[in-house]
């Protein structure tokens, strides 16, 4: 049987039991970049380590709890985050060394059930009600998934552990880092009530100033509000906000969830605003994301560019195809200059700039289609691009590259 009292230890009184006999585990490394970089680099233990860069462009992606103590936090601009914690150990990232550790770490979820649901490299939930009868309580299986993680890694993961993946979610939030919290069946309504509004999904500063006006500062407060009221003020907002307060969550856990996009952005070192350097930085930017959509075998059918100017102000442009585009560099910046064109490229300085590729599905004949409606096999291009990510395979990304990319290399 599950323990009766939450690991964060409150005293509740007896509830209803729910007929959700779902357990679900959510698991969330502690700050894991940066968990990461202490881990392969012990002398930076104690350390408030922050992960993002070493210049003062970019954004924080990951603060040690000792940085966060200084205010840093994930998304942070990385000025900001150094006037804040000017003594902070700034890092760049290094995406392929979490890749690796994230791998070890999904596979040790998948040990205890097929059901994984991979939200981001250090983030997952798990269906284990299947598992229960062989592997003992979710919470026997919580324990033993993070002595495996930490034994394994060295790094510490914190859980929680409900009937639903709004309340582990939320549960796993309450004890970090390296905590653990088990909110029993029947027990997500008195688990929720104390907590502010602000902890359920979906509910923002906006949100939570409209609640405010109507006496709603916790999830207890917003249990009493009916459902008629939460309607008319929210739409079907407010319905899901009356689910939510109760714990009620019926979204299953997704297994092998295929990426919905697939993209690279890159902030710059300095704002650029000549045009033929940002031709250059968006044609390198498609041979990476050509690659990568060469590499998994797919097609997409909508291109997305995004410019963030000086001022951090940030704009996107899409265009959806008629016929799918594959991996084809040409192709993908063909249509990413169309729509740079529907910017103020050249009028305004920018620090970052992306293209992703979307509508994603699986390449026919050569792993792709042309960029306007032809559907015969490319073959030459074909062969082109497979002997490019050949010499890639072999000596690094980046070691064959347009040549034009060369008159940026030796400018740069």
């Amino acid at each position: 049987m599950e323990n009766n009292q939450p690991v964060h230890a409150r005293e509740w009184t007896t509830a209803m039991p729910t007929p959700n006999n779902r357990r679900i585990i959510h698991l969330d490394m502690d700050a894991f970049y940066a968990s990461v970089e202490i881990l392969d680099n012990p002398a930076l233990r104690g350390l408030p380590v922050v992960v993002g860069g070493n210049s003062n462009r970019g954004v924080v992606c990951a603060a040690s709890y000792e940085a966060r103590k200084f205010g840093v936090h994930s998304a942070l601009p990385i000025h900001t985050a150094r006037k804040l914690c000017p003594q902070g150990v700034f890092l760049p990232v290094r995406m392929a060394r979490y890749q690796e550790i994230s791998r070890r770490i999904m596979e040790i979820f998948l040990r205890y059930t097929p059901l994984v649901e991979p939200l981001s490299l250090d983030e997952a939930f798990l269906d284990v009600t299947g598992s229960l009868r062989l592997m003992g309580t979710a919470e026997d299986i919580a324990i033993q998934i993070r002595g495996l993680v930490r034994e394994t890694t060295g790094l510490t993961v914190s859980a929680g552990v409900g009937g639903s993946k709004l309340v582990a979610k939320i549960a796993s939030d309450l004890n970090k880092p390296d905590g653990l919290t088990i909110v029993p069946p029947g027990r997500e309504e008195e688990f929720l009530a104390p907590l502010p509004i602000g902890r359920l999904w979906g509910v923002g500063r906006t949100t939570r100033e409209a609640l405010a006006l109507i006496g709603v500062k916790t999830i207890g407060d917003l249990r009493r509000i009916s459902p008629t009221i939460l309607t008319a003020k929210f739409g079907k907002g407010g319905m899901l906000m009356y689910n939510s307060a109760r714990g009620i969550d019926l979204r299953p856990v997704e297994p092998s969830q295929e990426a919905k996009s697939i993209g690279h952005e890159e902030t710059f070192s300095e704002d650029l605003r000549d045009t033929k350097r940002i031709d250059q930085e968006l044609l390198a930017l498609c041979c990476k994301v050509g690659k990568r959509v060469r590499d998994k075998g797919l097609t997409g059918r909508t291109i997305t560019i995004k410019v963030k100017y000086r001022d951090f102000v940030q704009v996107t442009r899409s265009l959806t195809l008629a016929e799918p585009v594959g991996g084809d560099d040409k192709s993908l910046y063909q249509t990413g200059r169309l729509l740079l064109a529907k910017t103020e490229i050249g009028l305004r300085p920018i620090r970052l700039l992306g293209i992703s590729l979307a509508n994603l599905a699986p390449a026919g004949a050569c792993g792709q289609l042309t960029l306007f409606g032809e559907n015969r096999p490319r073959e030459k291009e074909c062969r082109l691009y497979q002997a490019i990510d050949t010499i890639s395979d072999r000596y690094g990304n980046g070691s064959i590259v347009p040549a034009t990319l060369v008159e940026k290399r030796e400018e740069g």
